[in-house]
């Protein structure tokens, strides 16, 4: 009986597969992680690298380097890592360790604490904003001694209020 062969299985090993003999040289922090439109993942995902979110989580998500939800990306669950570029929703708390840009599209239910924050015009942003050195960022440092900035919540429905004093039209 003729034997089928496998033109592109160069392994002579028997029980060998192609996914076994995989190897990647990348660094884990150089790797995205893509979940798809269409895509539901139910539970926490965790990378070393970044994490794009254009289907729906219901989860926490930790990434060591950059999180970014897409327009129609949904993240129902906390969110740690050090950058992270939001134009979806998010339901749960931000902790971002460097930089947040939340896209005019953004939608965001929860508490946010990040170094820096962009807002762009239309990102709807509900939950109190902390922004600077935090206390868990501070305890994170050798020694922890750097300058501890006042962290005040940012109230979005008293940007609606007449300043006291403020001439009446």
């Amino acid at each position: 009986m003729p034997r089928k062969i496998n033109h592109l299985d160069t392994s002579q090993e028997k029980g060998s597969t192609p996914m076994a003999r995989h190897k990647t040289n990348a660094a884990p922090e150089t790797v995205i992680s893509i979940i798809a439109p269409g895509m539901l993942v139910g539970g926490d995902c965790e990378t070393e690298g970044t994490l794009k979110v254009e289907g729906s989580v219901e989860g926490s998500i930790r990434a060591g380097k950059a999180v970014a939800v897409g327009e129609a990306g949904r993240v129902i669950g906390d969110i740690t890592t050090q950058d992270a570029v939001i134009a979806g929703q998010v339901i749960g708390n931000l902790m971002i360790g460097s930089r947040l840009e939340l896209q005019g599209t953004s939608h965001i239910e929860g508490e946010v604490y990040a170094l820096r924050i962009q807002v762009e015009e239309g990102a709807v942003l509900n939950g109190p904003v902390y922004t600077g050195e935090t206390d868990a960022s501070a305890s994170r440092d050798e020694g922890g001694s750097g300058s501890q900035e006042e962290q005040l919540p940012i109230d979005a429905g008293s940007w609606h209020q007449p300043m006291a004093g403020a001439p009446k039209r």
